[in-house]
């Protein structure tokens, strides 16, 4: 069961890397756009952190529902904006920054919620 967990950990990281790693490559450019890392990234940290929450309930130390619950509806929602807005050519920078900030802010509440 360990195991599983830290491949999981392992696999939402990459995710996690994925996902910024495509906000972090567009600010230069002259039309931002959401890009392949972007969406399966997003995609990646949805399904791993499901798979997280499942196993969390499995085993035997009680889960912080309150940060799964906030985790999930913040990548839910940056899940949403990647898939929404993947078919245009170019997205506003405001929406690549809120995209790349919620991402961080995912993040943050995972290290920082005692």
């Amino acid at each position: 069961m360990q195991v599983a967990y830290q491949v999981l950990v392992f696999v939402h990281l990459i995710g996690f890397a994925a996902l910024l790693g495509g906000v972090l490559a567009q600010p230069r450019s002259v039309e931002p756009e959401v890009n392949v890392p972007m969406l399966y990234g997003a995609l990646t940290e949805l399904l791993s952190g499901v798979a997280l929450w499942i196993l969390a309930g499995l085993g035997p130390e009680p889960t912080h529902t309150a940060l799964l619950v906030v985790k999930t509806v913040v990548t839910l929602f940056v899940v949403v904006l990647v898939v929404a807005n993947r078919k245009y050519a170019s997205i506003p920078r405001g929406l690549l920054f809120l995209i790349g900030g919620l991402t961080v802010a995912n993040a943050a509440v995972t290290v920082f919620w005692r």
